[in-house]
């Protein structure tokens, strides 16, 4: 979630220092803000998030993530979380199956059925990533970096409730 766009950084008030200055790799720009890494169910219903400053990649706040899931289940992730020793420990150590979708050098191919299940899953999950932008205004006024990170917190609670309920 940015608070503000690369060219207004130093006028911005809220947030100090180049821990907030992240990539949208996708979009291919430069944000200031946070990342939310959010964890949901096979519904869309998020169960987890995790805020963090928009320059940490998204496989260093998993690392940092308490990633609490019911032993045998099934996380699923895109392909900037590839990593073999994480994927090894979350299998050995909690028992539960991390599929990232493979990128196309990877050492460790998927079989055909498994890339197409693996990028079903990942369709969910930007939807639900979509449906909690929509709840998000254009602006989010904050005096406060932690006042940003409340409003925050909320919409992600309010588009739970609202999956919650249907």
């Amino acid at each position: 979630m940015a608070v503000g766009d690369n060219i207004r950084i130093p006028r911005c008030h809220l947030l100090q220092g180049k821990a907030h200055r992240g990539k949208r790799v996708s979009k291919r720009r430069y944000f200031y803000g946070f990342r939310v890494q959010v964890i949901t169910t096979s519904d869309g219903v998020p169960v987890q998030f995790y805020i963090h400053a928009g320059s940490f990649a998204d496989l260093t706040a998993l690392k940092a993530m308490d990633v609490e899931l019911p032993e045998g289940s099934c996380l699923y992730a895109d392909a900037a979380y590839t990593c073999y020793e994480v994927e090894d420990l979350l299998e050995e150590c909690e028992r539960i199956e991390f599929r990232c979708c493979r990128k196309s050098n990877s050492r460790r191919k998927d079989e055909p059925h498994v890339a197409f299940l693996k990028d079903y899953y990942r369709k969910r999950i930007e939807t639900t990533f979509s449906g909690i932008t929509g709840f998000f205004p254009k602006k989010i006024h904050a005096v406060t970096a932690e006042g940003f990170i409340l409003k925050l917190i909320l919409f992600i609670f309010a588009y739970t409730l609202t999956q919650v309920i249907d």
